[in-house]
């Protein structure tokens, strides 16, 4: 029996290391600790070096967003969450774009912005704190897996409650972005008339990679325990689908748009994707913008491109 215990235990010091392993790379990337409200006085920009020239921009972006007429609402998602959003009108019966953020962000941080670019473009805006994130309930983020379906709730919400001749854009920033691209391919209400990807990837395992291997750490021996961590302790695959094999099925138009100086999310990304997207289609490269900053660079270049796409369509 002494040979057994030596065996059991060989074993089982291996499969320890392993979920230690795991439950690390699960709350390094997918976890998402409590989170204390903003005062008044209080902003959340985005750190990096890139940001700080748009730094008092978006704290008056952010102003706005706290100061225009609005409506705080919720819905609960099918694994029970309650999920927060703030609806701002421009005009009753106009279309109504819904908007999600990045990954780790939340709506007002990555989102103030839309609330202008959607007044300008004549649109309502329902700005959505995603599961996780902002004052939305959540501890895991699953990078537009679980999210996907959020959006089509959202959908669904909208269309029960500003009526069945609403037409709905859905947005998305980074993984925000993928959010929309992967809700495009699912069986939508006829109300949703395109989306809107800025700075998406194509696939949460792709941009998972990119970044460990930025680390300087070796990709194919950690992504494996990253998408275990994902399975064990976050309840879902990381591969279940992605944007890309998403655009392969949309069924909605997809107005893709990046910047070519992301060093985050490369705009080769969205340059595959709407590559082999088979809806309609748009592609607008913004030059000289970093990760999510393509509004900012060029406004007029980013408003001119929806509306030519907003013609077509609306």
């Amino acid at each position: 029996m002494e040979w057994l215990w030596w065996t059991l235990g060989g074993l089982g010091i291996p499969v320890v290391l392993v979920l230690v392993v795991a439950l690390y790379c699960f709350m390094r990337v997918f976890y998402s600790p409590k989170r204390k409200p903003l005062g008044e006085d209080e902003y959340d920009i985005p750190e990096g070096e890139i940001y700080e020239p748009f730094r008092e921009g978006m704290i008056s972006w952010i102003k706005k967003y706290r100061e225009y007429p609005h409506e705080d609402v919720s819905i609960t998602s099918r694994d029970g969450l309650k999920l927060v959003g703030r609806y701002y009108e421009y005009e009753k019966g106009a279309p109504l774009e819904i908007l999600f953020h990045g990954y780790r962000g939340n709506g007002e941080r990555d989102l103030s912005g839309g609330v202008e670019r959607c007044f300008l473009l004549g649109r309502n805006a329902l700005i959505v704190d995603q599961r996780s994130s902002g004052r939305s309930e959540g501890r895991v983020i699953t990078f537009g897996i679980k999210e996907r379906l959020d959006c089509l709730d959202w959908i669904n919400y909208c269309v029960a409650r500003f009526g069945e001749d609403t037409k709905i854009i859905i947005t998305g920033v980074s993984m925000g972005a993928a959010t929309v691209i992967m809700a495009a391919a699912e069986d939508l209400p006829r109300q949703v008339v395109c989306a809107l990807a800025d700075c998406g990837y194509t696939s949460a395992k792709e941009i998972i990679r990119k970044v460990i291997t930025e680390m300087r750490l070796p990709a194919g021996l950690a992504y494996p325990f990253v998408r275990l961590g994902a399975r064990l302790f976050g309840g879902f695959d990381l591969e279940e689908t992605s944007p890309l094999e998403a655009v392969r099925e949309a069924k909605i138009p997809i107005i893709f748009i990046h910047g070519d100086t992301d060093d985050f999310v490369p705009c080769y990304m969205s340059e595959k994707m709407y590559g082999e997207c088979v809806s309609q289609k748009a592609m607008k490269i913004i030059h000289g913008a970093g990760h999510g900053l393509a509004f900012p660079i060029d406004k007029e270049g980013y408003l001119s491109a929806l509306r030519d796409f907003q013609t077509q369509l609306l």
